[in-house]
């Protein structure tokens, strides 16, 4: 937890390694990376299926969406308000030869229309979790998952809370679904 604690300390105080232009009222988290263990656990714990779509709200690099084609056979759809960011992430996806399967999409997760989704991941603040949960809520379809690192959804129940470690790190993860949990 510290190291979570000193990288959103890091990303409020504006150190250029790791913070994220704020202001916006569209920016949801600062860009801290989800460690490669984690975005695997977290889509083992969405129960993530070959030929289901994922969403990955802040999607950043792309790691998510990336693992989620490569390791599970998933289609996905990252969302990154970061114009730098969404665009290394398009190039490394291309490079991979996964553009036919995952695609970046620069723009707000506040207004993205993730009615296609089966699986939304997340990594934001429990205070842009609250922002989103209208937004999940209208979106998805019953049966929908959605996936939260470390930080709860309030007023949903989980049908899942898994414990993962990085490392120092523990981290957990929240899978809620859709119709069941909210």
């Amino acid at each position: 937890m510290r190291a979570l604690s000193i990288a959103l300390a890091a990303a409020f105080t504006g150190i250029p390694a790791v913070a994220q232009q704020f202001g916006a009222a569209e920016n949801l988290a600062p860009y801290v990376p989800t460690p490669q263990a984690i975005v695997e656990k977290m889509l083992e714990a969405g129960h993530v299926k070959p030929g289901e779509l994922v969403y990955d709200l802040g999607s950043g690099d792309g790691r998510v969406v990336i693992t989620a084609a490569q390791k599970f056979g998933a289609r996905a759809v990252g969302i990154e308000l970061r114009a730098d960011l969404c665009r290394i992430a398009s190039e490394r996806i291309k490079m991979l030869g996964l553009d036919d399967r995952v695609r970046m999409v620069q723009g707000s997760a506040l207004r993205v229309d993730l009615s296609p989704a089966d699986v939304v991941t997340m990594w934001l603040l429990t205070s842009s979790n609250e922002r989103m949960k209208p937004k999940l809520e209208k979106d998805l379809k019953p049966g929908s998952r959605v996936v939260s690192n470390q930080f709860p959804i309030k007023g949903w129940k989980p049908s899942e809370i898994v414990k993962a470690r990085d490392g120092s790190m523990e981290h957990t993860i929240y899978v809620y679904e859709i119709g069941r949990s909210n």
